[in-house]
């Protein structure tokens, strides 16, 4: 107990006792302990009182000298109020120092709470998407940026995705999206602009298809002079093997042309559609079919655990899974084992393509749906890869709301995985 609180009992039972005494004294010892204590409950009310007025007018004057409870209790109350004046002081500065940085950052941040309602936002926020600090205050910032792709990003709420979606006070920009957790219950929506970001990539792809289209006339020429000499009896034995080379490096070109045409197809279109069912157990079969009876081809077995069907492009699926197959076919030895599934659950349903081939490092694993890109690029010349059938599968499953899941370790074979979601099944 403080000095002062012990000094306050004290005095109070001394005052109590000397009551008493003098009731006592009088034949009436609780009727002057009573008075006493009635006595001692009157000054302490009207300390309190007095406190209490001293609050509202600032004027301490009574408070502010002696040793009693009351001026303890002031010297207290002063301490606190300093200190809390001073935090009060440091943290409005905090606070400016925090807008100023944030102010000066060239992508927009936007602090929400867990339902997404808009708690505060910096100015790069207001120039690339029109939000205002003070106005959009507690409004859901997906009423604003009215855009599917962001919704599902802020479902996610997952800090490694991001989406792109059309400026609101822009046309032709463009923002990228993306959500970190942020605080007690809360997130932080950037924004940046990625306007020529988006347009270098829609330029590459122009040019990619328009090139691209514009090599399919001559291939078609050269091919068909290259098989008109390939079965020409006359031909000289010289020229029958560069003639076989040039035919095989054409047909090589073409299916680099024709890849590269569909990429460019498949990153200008939107989502597939979902009015068209998709048979995947029947184009697995299919594709374990294709391979039958070949050389040198490792043993392709298929567990269909279900016979759902997918909602989507009939022809895209299909590609799929014929990239995925060759692919594991190319990287698995004749005597190996090669396994597609199709199962589904509540939470959807899964394509997998599974061997026991050669396996791969686990730092290439990120860049494998890249354009052009081989782990072994002399084997895969060799056998007819060109690098562009995965970057396919990702857009293809881009398309269709799916996922790739690649899982791989050296030597001892891969798995890839093929993740569609519940609204794309068809029980």
């Amino acid at each position: 107990m403080p000095g002062s609180s012990r000094k306050f009992v004290v005095g109070l039972l001394v005052f109590l006792a000397a009551g008493g005494l003098i009731g006592w004294m009088y034949d009436e010892p609780l009727v002057g302990f009573l008075v006493a204590g009635f006595v001692a409950l009157i000054w302490q009310v009207r300390q309190l009182l007095s406190f209490n007025r001293a609050l509202y007018t600032g004027n301490f004057d009574t408070f502010r000298y002696g040793e009693g409870i009351w001026q303890q209790m002031f010297s207290r109350f002063t301490y606190e109020h300093d200190r809390g004046s001073r935090y009060k002081r440091l943290h409005r500065q905090v606070l400016k120092e925090i807008r100023k940085s944030t102010n000066a950052m060239p992508d927009g941040a936007v602090i929400l709470d867990d339902i997404n309602d808009i708690e505060i936002c910096n100015r790069a926020a207001k120039i690339l998407a029109g939000l205002k600090r003070k106005k959009d205050r507690g409004q859901r910032v997906d009423n604003i940026l009215r855009d599917p792709a962001l919704t599902r990003l802020l479902e996610l709420n997952d800090a490694t995705q991001t989406v792109d979606i059309p400026s609101p006070v822009r046309d032709g920009a463009w923002l990228n999206c993306r959500v970190v957790p942020y605080g007690v219950n809360q997130k932080l929506l950037l924004l940046r602009d990625v306007t020529n970001r988006i347009a270098i990539n829609r330029m590459r792809r122009d040019f990619v298809a328009n090139a691209s289209h514009e090599l399919r006339s001559p291939l078609t020429v050269m091919s068909g002079y290259l098989d008109t000499m390939a079965d020409d009896g006359e031909l000289v034995e010289t020229w029958a093997q560069p003639v076989r080379q040039m035919q095989s490096q054409a047909k090589r070109m073409a299916k680099i042309v024709a890849e590269l045409l569909e990429l460019s197809r498949l990153e200008g279109a939107g989502q597939a559609r979902t009015d068209e069912t998709v048979d995947v157990a029947a184009l697995l079969s299919g594709a374990r079919k294709a391979y039958v009876g070949r050389k040198e081809v490792p043993a392709i077995e298929c567990e269909l655990e279900s016979t759902a069907q997918l909602r989507g492009n009939h022809s895209e699926i299909e590609s799929v899974v014929m990239n995925l197959v060759s692919n594991a076919v190319r990287h698995t030895a004749s005597d190996g084992n090669i396994t597609l599934i199709w199962r589904t659950d509540a939470e959807g349903a899964d394509l997998l393509v599974r061997d026991d081939g050669e396996g791969i490092a686990e730092d290439y694993i990120p860049r494998l749906t890249e354009r052009f890109f081989r782990v072994d690029r002399g084997r895969a010349r060799q056998d007819g890869g060109v690098g562009l059938g995965l970057a396919i599968v990702k857009h293809v499953l881009g398309r269709h709301e799916a996922d790739l899941h690649i899982s791989s370790t050296p030597g001892a074979g891969s798995e890839f995985r093929c993740h569609f979601p519940a609204n794309r099944v068809v029980a």
